[in-house]
């Protein structure tokens, strides 16, 4: 099992019962819906590897120029 790391999350209580609905709906704790939407933000945003690939979304290489750097 992966190591994991526990910490203290202060969240507005509003967006809180949001999560907990969500992941009553989805049948997820709500740390794992946490966790789930985190991952799913994260690979949005090319910020980490998507699932199987090993690289980044977009393929872009470390090194790489981002479009219209010069």
């Amino acid at each position: 099992m992966a190591k994991r790391d526990a910490f203290l999350l202060r969240m507005d209580p509003e967006i809180l019962a949001a999560v907990r609905r969500w992941a009553d709906d989805d049948l997820r704790s709500l740390n794992a819906q946490i966790d789930y939407l985190l991952r799913q933000c994260l690979r949005d945003a090319g910020r980490m590897p998507s699932p199987g690939t090993g690289r980044r979304r977009g393929g872009a290489a470390a090194g790489d120029k981002d479009p219209g750097e010069e």
